[in-house]
């Protein structure tokens, strides 16, 4: 069985201005990117032709007001599909905070995605105190956007030692680094990072050919109980980033918890 730890999809009617914005880099149409039209069926249809069994959509509050909309398209997802789950979101200017959360787990959501960049703070910036101290409380997950993104060139905004000091004020929060623990700085997930009790997920690792050796020896020196196989279709194939796992060679019982056994248990917790 493959779970896929992160992919992204959007309601039907914003689907295609979503993808527009988001995919407007050259890197991406050289890739053949985005893969899919952004729907939650199209995303379906997707991760099935890539050898993907499940998914987790990751939605994301990019400002406050977005975020009782953002919870009800993940809590839509949680209700209809039987290849796909979700995450919520909260932003830190959202209202009601302890309240979505309750709607979430009321659906089943066990954890929610945040994205620094967007956001436009650092995390470890005050404004999010009430978000961990709240997901702490309730026991949900947080998947962080992790390194460097394109929406920001200049700034990481959860860059690894920012991510490490965030772990240290929150020891019971169940922090998940997307990308490997920090996207195109992988020196400083090894620094940083590696062997704390923070799941990492392995989206667009695929794209990262530089970085190879040090990705591998994140794969087999982080506890293997942390690592989560993730591709962030629409923004990489699946296929590619299962082929980055199988030519690690990591074993049959570590690649067994990294595609799915790992996944399955934070999603039952």
């Amino acid at each position: 069985m493959v779970v896929d730890f992160h992919v992204h999809c959007f309601p039907d009617a914003l689907a295609p201005r979503a993808l527009a914005v988001l995919s407007d880099h050259a890197q991406l149409k050289e890739l053949g990117l985005p893969c899919t039209d952004g729907t939650q069926a199209g995303t379906e249809a997707h991760i099935a032709s890539q050898g993907v069994d499940y998914a987790v959509v990751c939605n994301i509050a990019t400002n406050g007001r977005q975020q009782h909309n953002v919870n009800s398209f993940a809590i839509s997802i949680a209700k209809t599909s039987k290849t796909l789950c979700s995450l919520g979101s909260l932003h830190p200017g959202g209202e009601d905070k302890y309240g979505e959360l309750l709607r979430l787990r009321e659906a089943g959501i066990r954890g929610i995605k945040i994205h620094p960049d967007y956001i436009g703070a650092d995390i470890t910036d005050p404004a999010y105190d009430e978000i961990f101290e709240l997901c702490s409380e309730l026991g949900f997950f947080v998947l962080t956007h992790a390194g460097l993104d394109p929406v920001s060139p200049g700034h990481m905004h959860a860059s690894p030692e920012m991510i490490a000091t965030v772990a240290k004020r929150y020891p019971d929060l169940k922090i998940i680094a997307a990308h490997m623990g920090g996207f195109l700085c992988s020196a400083e997930v090894i620094e940083h990072l590696l062997g704390r009790d923070i799941w990492f997920d392995t989206s667009v690792s695929s794209q990262r050919p530089d970085e190879y050796e040090n990705l591998v020896y994140i794969l087999k020196n982080h506890s293997p109980d942390r690592l989560l196989f993730a591709s962030d279709t629409p923004w990489a194939y699946a296929a590619d980033e299962l082929r980055f796992i199988y030519s690690a060679g990591l074993g049959d019982e570590l690649t067994e918890k990294i595609l799915c056994k790992n996944a399955l248990g934070l999603l039952k917790d």
